[in-house]
């Protein structure tokens, strides 16, 4: 058996900007605390929802330095440090754990994508180039790569690969991996809709876009389940879905930005090649916002 990095609901979180676009570090400051302040159970620091794809190297850095000196140890932060070039991964990947975090999210190489084979090699070359623990990221709608059961069963055969996030959307396949791989590989629902599923599967919680603008009820869905109160789980995984929905009316993290503009937070806008909502769009956010007294 190997260590589990957290039990509970990670907050992928967003990467506050400026009206010119540059990084707001006093409001990833205030986002964080409000995160921790609500029972969020991790950091996940420069990932998707953190538009790290935009980010200098020096301001990926910078990002989780800081985070990991905000948190001071409360709760494990995990610095996204995936690349679809294996050696700038290895060298990202030493940057974060020299910055101090407390595992990695890999995912899997976009746009030049790989066989089976090459995923496994990319994956554990990561892995010999650093002692952090290594939570890896099937997200086969963004990367066009999907990891195979097979390869599944090679990759958490390796000491520091611990998890993986899982947002195929698959849960058939997901079962199957929870049967062939067992205690050597906990499992992370990567879609806020299908974290009592995935629960319900041996699944150690979720990393979440929705934990941003409701930390304590993604929480509570988790921690009500592993509790053994499946049914007040589920209600709240069930009264959470249309909001979860609206989260991804437009592509991550345009909505959820919006989402805690409208909710006074000030995170600023994405960085282009993301748009802002479209007024339809932006409307329907609204309304779900104000369903759950968000607004």
């Amino acid at each position: 058996m190997k260590n589990t990095v957290f039990t509970g609901a990670g907050v992928a979180i967003v990467t506050p900007m400026h009206e010119d676009g540059s990084i707001h570090y006093e409001k990833l400051t205030a986002l964080i605390e409000f995160q921790l302040k609500n029972h969020t159970d991790a950091i996940v620091i420069c990932g998707t929802t953190g538009e790290s794809s935009t980010m200098t190297d020096e301001e990926h850095i910078r990002c989780i330095r800081h985070t990991v000196q905000v948190v001071k140890g409360r709760v494990p932060v995990i610095a996204g440090a995936g690349s679809n070039d294996t050696a700038y991964a290895v060298w990202l990947s030493h940057e974060a754990e020299e910055a101090g975090a407390d595992a990695l999210l890999q995912v899997t190489p976009y746009y030049n994508k790989t066989s089976q084979r090459g995923l496994v090699r990319h994956f554990a070359a990561i892995a010999e180039g650093t002692s952090l623990p290594i939570i890896l990221y099937n997200v086969p709608s963004r990367t066009g790569v999907t990891i195979s059961l097979d390869a599944y069963r090679e990759l958490c055969e390796i000491d520091n690969i611990v998890a993986t996030k899982e947002a195929s959307g698959d849960i058939a396949a997901i079962a199957a991996l929870a049967a062939a791989c067992g205690d050597k590989l906990d499992i992370y629902s990567g879609n806020d809709n299908e974290i009592v599923p995935i629960l319900s599967l041996g699944g150690k919680g979720v990393i979440s876009v929705l934990s941003n603008v409701m930390p304590q009820e993604t929480h509570d869905i988790v921690s009500l389940y592993l509790e053994g109160k499946a049914k007040e789980s589920l209600a709240l995984q069930l009264r959470l879905l249309d909001l979860c929905k609206a989260l991804f009316i437009d592509v991550n993290p345009i909505p959820v930005k919006e989402a805690l503009n409208l909710m006074g937070w000030q995170a600023g806008p994405c960085r282009l090649p993301l748009a802002e909502l479209s007024q339809e769009h932006r409307a329907k956010l609204k309304a779900e916002l104000a369903k759950q007294g968000l607004l």
